[in-house]
């Protein structure tokens, strides 16, 4: 096909752009509202939308939790004490692995095809993401006729919704059928299809979830008729096509609504409208997110190719305007599949194809999930996070029990992974070892949300989550030999051997469990302050800081790396592996910094130096921001134009693990920027980490901590002007390169300057201030 005359010299900041149809899924370009999502194909005489709908998981409500551990616990921890690691694990596998239920996979609706009668001829042809409006929208000409597709995904009404339209009358006509790898049936009601399925059955459990699919052509002009499971569209002007999924899926207990009630209302509420309408809606809704940041990194000269051929230029090539690019499309697919009341964003966002994806496309909380929503609250998208603290505190509910039966535990303890039933068992069979500090990780997340939106009520919601997360670890802690120290036991540093000869995970106390437990003890303690909850819970937290004081320490190594584990037998033989666990103490929410911590940070860097800059795409992200922290914006750079090959990027921009993996494009997000802002330790940093290949540029809209919103631009790599939008009274902290004077509503502000980078003053809230370089 010949591509559109007048794509060539033209930019495209704001969209994804094609020259000829999908032919696989990794082609395809995503839309969703949060719960429902699509994958478009883009095709002339064929469309797919591959359908997703994100509480149709595998199987039903289970209960993970095994006795058997609690009564082979004391056991493993002595061996794993005396240094008998290959017995422990032998133990761990036993008592553990025996439980019958691993967490279950997200699983796709099925596919709505669509087959055209058009001209063979087809010239003009153009398949875009118009990420401004989130249309997915194909165009072509065929014969004499110019054909316009367009595809949303509506959060206000809740529907996939495509329209389409050509430039004579009667011009458009098709036929639509629906299939799926799932159990369903097609029948016809009036002129809608009808579909009704049930997901599968996965680790012995039947499939319940039942799913109900609703097809509506609303045609201007032409005719409209359903039969024998096909909606055809013969003759007409243009065609709304309406379609409504929704599913039996109530909470990881229940799975007893009524799909076929759930899907009728959002599709009869749907048909009301017109498509301007469901447009209009659509969009505004959705730019009222979007367009708080804005990106410019420059431009370049590859900026008019198609997307895929921008990516494969991206190493060589000079074009800053890919990663504002791709910096925009990681807000967009956070928008699209995490909204308030939706699930949390899984391993694949909302889009699987697969009825058994990898890694069963569900919630790994050892860092995937978290890197899912490092740059929801920096990017100023706040509440897209919400869907993260509704899983916290069903992982707190259902892991009381876990707790109790498997660790003789008050409190709540999650693991490695969990799904959409909020199991969560003791050991990943893929990951081979016992880990049990995700709900720590996960509290901590509540805490960093808090200093970015100082929204007190949900604290207050959120504070037993943080309480219960530490109680746990408290019954829990054991006393390492010879110490005194408190260290998690048995626990793993995840997915890194222990001792690689003997191929065990299992071990006591490894330095990304003592990171977390330090954050998620002073979490507690500053959260039950600004609760009220201190004086009433004075005793637990006499134990927190008790506990806080004797957590093993981190070291540094005979390598100058810091350690993954209390003994130094760290000898990184694999220098290049993915993982980095134990420098959890660096992720985007951590408050370790080197001004602080230069020991500890030049151990880190050193680690980051053994291990590498090979990795897959997920892993490369995080090490992104782990050079973005360390201030060393090259190297960073580095990171990013690795990742923004085909190796590790997808035509249509989804990070590859490989296979698909969307923590690579959030995790990247938040990458960018940690290079260009970071509010960390009680401060706020300017450009802490600007790439030389960005010398000029600009953002608006940023938060930082503290209630604070961030605009800035630079010029020649340095800070040109900054303004800076308080939401609440605290006093700021803010470095920068080069003196900076402030602004505020009333003039100049005479600063305080402890340090020549660093200024100090007291905003009023709701106040506007502007920071120029002096």
């Amino acid at each position: 096909m010949a591509p559109s005359p007048g794509t060539a010299g033209r930019e495209h900041r704001l969209r994804l752009f094609y020259d000829k149809p999908a032919e696989q899924w990794l082609e395809a370009l995503p839309v969703g509202n949060g719960r429902l999502g699509a994958m478009v194909f883009g095709g002339v005489r064929t469309e797919r939308l591959q359908l997703n709908e994100d509480t149709l998981w595998a199987g039903g409500p289970y209960d993970p939790a095994n006795a058997e551990a609690l009564r082979a616990l004391p056991r493993i921890r002595e061996l794993v004490f005396t240094g008998q690691w290959q017995r422990a694990q032998d133990l761990i596998d036993a008592s553990c692995l025996g439980d019958p239920v691993g967490e279950l996979m997200y699983q796709p609706v099925g596919d709505l095809r669509l087959g055209f009668a058009v001209h063979p001829a087809v010239t003009d042809y153009e398949r875009e993401l118009d990420l401004d409006q989130a249309v997915a929208r194909t165009s072509f000409t065929a014969g004499d006729v110019r054909h316009t597709r367009e595809v949303i995904a509506s959060a206000p009404d809740q529907v996939v919704a495509v329209r389409l339209t050509a430039d004579r009358p009667g011009a458009v006509s098709f036929r639509a059928r629906f299939d799926s790898p799932q159990r369903y049936e097609v029948s016809c009601s009036g002129t809608d299809l009808v579909v009704a399925g049930r997901s599968g059955d996965a680790e012995g459990i039947a499939g319940q979830v039942l799913f109900r699919t609703l097809v509506r052509a609303m045609g201007e002009g032409g005719t409209v008729n359903s039969r024998d499971g096909v909606l055809t569209v013969t003759g007409a002007d243009a065609v709304t096509l309406l379609v409504s999924t929704a599913t039996s899926y109530v909470d990881y207990r229940d799975t007893s609504a009524d799909p076929a009630v759930r899907a009728s209302h959002h599709l009869a509420a749907a048909a009301e409208l017109s498509w301007q309408t469901l447009l209009r809606r659509h969009r505004e809704d959705y730019q009222r997110l979007f367009h708080r940041v804005s990106i410019d990194l420059g431009g370049g000269g590859t900026a008019a190719l198609p997307t895929d051929q921008r990516v494969a230029l991206f190493r060589d090539d000079d074009d800053p305007q890919l990663a504002a690019l791709y910096y925009q499309y990681a807000r967009y697919l956070l928008i699209s599949c995490s909204r308030p009341g939706t699930q949390p964003a899984n391993l694949q966002g909302i889009w699987n194809d697969s009825m058994t994806p990898a890694w069963g496309s569900k919630y790994t909380i050892n860092i995937n999930t978290q890197m899912n929503y490092w740059p929801a609250d920096p990017a100023n998208l706040s509440e897209c996070f919400e869907p993260l603290c509704d899983l916290v505190t069903d992982l707190a509910e259902a892991g009381r029990r876990t707790a109790a039966v498997q660790y003789g535990a008050r409190g709540w303890v999650a693991h490695h992974n969990t799904d959409a039933w909020r199991g969560t068992s003791m050991v990943d069979s893929a990951l081979t070892g016992a880990w049990p500090s995700g709900g720590a990780w996960l509290s901590v997340m509540l805490w960093d949300h808090y200093l970015f939106t100082g929204d007190e009520d949900a604290l207050r919601r959120h504070y037993p989550l943080i309480k219960g997360a530490a109680r746990f670890f408290l019954d829990t802690l054991a006393e390492y030999p010879g110490h005194g120290w408190l260290v998690t036991n048995p626990s793993i540093s995840p997915e890194m051997p222990h001792h690689r000869e003997l191929n065990t995970t299992v071990c006591a106390g490894p330095t990304m469990d003592t990171q977390l437990l330090r954050d998620l003890f002073a979490a507690c303690t500053q959260a039950a302050a600004i609760v009220g909850r201190d004086h009433e819970d004075g005793a637990f937290l006499a134990e927190v800081s008790a506990a806080r004081a004797r957590l093993a320490p981190m070291r540094v190594g005979h390598l100058g790396q810091l350690q993954e584990w209390i003994e130094d037998w760290d000898a990184l033989a694999e220098t290049n592996h993915r993982h980095v666990s134990h420098l959890y103490g660096l992720h985007p929410g951590n408050q370790i910094t080197e001004r602080d911590t230069p020991e500890l940070c030049r151990a880190a860097r050193r680690t980051l130096e053994l291990r590498g800059d090979d990795g897959t795409g997920w892993s490369l992200a995080w090490k992104i921001n782990l050079w973005a922290r360390l201030a060393e914006g090259d190297r960073a750079y580095k990171l990013l134009a690795d990742q923004l090959t085909p190796r590790h990027t997808a035509p249509n921009l989804f990070d590859l693990h490989p296979p698909f993996q969307i923590d690579g494009n959030f995790g990247a997000v938040s990458g960018i920027t940690e290079m260009l802002l970071q509010s960390h330790a009680g401060e706020v940093h300017l450009l802490p980490a600007l790439p030389t290949r960005w010398p000029h540029g600009s953002v608006r809209g940023l938060r930082a901590r503290g209630g604070l919103e961030i605009d800035l631009s630079w010029h020649g790599g340095r800070l040109r002007r900054a303004v800076l939008r308080a939401a609440r009274r605290g006093e700021i902290r803010l470095r920068t390169a080069d003196p900076v004077t402030v602004h505020g509503p009333y003039g100049q502000l005479r600063l305080s300057r402890p340090e020549p980078s660093v200024v100090v003053f007291l905003p009023e809230p709701g106040a506007e201030y502007r920071i120029d370089c002096s």
